[in-house]
């Protein structure tokens, strides 16, 4: 779901306007729109510049040569990604694909990490957030590989939906993943997805509709 360019953005949090304004005075910004599908970064690619997702979202995939699908994240307003591979110099183990119509924030490290730059005021405040930015990855990282770990369709669909119950602190809510998107997180294919969410249904276990999704208790 397409989210609006005032969200906040992570790696400037806690940034003045002043150390904005000096961060695209010293060329390190600039801001690309893409639309809905769009290769942002491919695989096998040495990148330099972070990406923030300004509006709409972008999904990290894993695409094989036989034309196998994974996502392995999904970005959205005010979040970031390619941090790790721009800060290593190593290429990049995965492609990244507008999953909406976006507007990317680019942020190049090169400038950015100049040694002239150690005694700013902003230096260490982003240092901070890309720790954090980087802990948080890791966290979600995590949660995929326990999403994928159980080898039944409605054990992967079970933690899903109840990590995201625990996230938006409600048995009703929405994902930001439609059938094949949510088939391709879960390494699962999109017609036994589908057989499975049916079959949850008639258990009484979910309500669905698109990406709206309820939790039902079972006596």
């Amino acid at each position: 779901m397409e989210k609006t360019a005032s969200t906040p953005i992570q790696l400037f949090r806690g940034m003045t306007a002043d150390e904005l304004a000096a961060l695209r005075a010293a060329h390190c910004i600039r801001v690309q729109r893409y639309d809905k599908n769009a290769l942002i970064y491919h695989a096998g690619r040495v990148v330099h510049e972070i990406g923030i997702v300004q509006s709409g979202s972008v999904n990290a995939e894993s695409n094989d040569l036989w034309g196998n699908k994974s996502i392995l994240s999904h970005v959205e307003a005010g979040q970031a990604f390619a941090e790790t591979y721009a800060l290593c110099g190593e290429p990049l183990m995965v492609d990244v694909a507008a999953a909406e119509p976006c507007e990317i924030l680019w942020l190049d490290l090169v400038p950015m990490l100049q040694q002239q730059n150690t005694a700013a005021s902003w230096y260490p405040k982003f240092l901070h957030n890309l720790l954090l930015l980087s802990m948080q990855k890791n966290l979600a990282l995590s949660q995929r590989i326990r999403c994928t770990t159980p080898k039944s369709a409605r054990g992967r669909l079970l933690t899903y939906l109840s990590a995201q119950a625990v996230r938006a602190g409600s048995t009703h809510f929405s994902i930001p993943f439609d059938r094949q998107q949510l088939a391709d997180y879960l390494n699962l294919d999109r017609s036994a997805l589908s057989k499975e969410l049916g079959k949850m249904r008639d258990d009484g276990l979910i309500r669905c509709r698109k990406n709206e999704f309820e939790l039902c208790r079972t006596e």
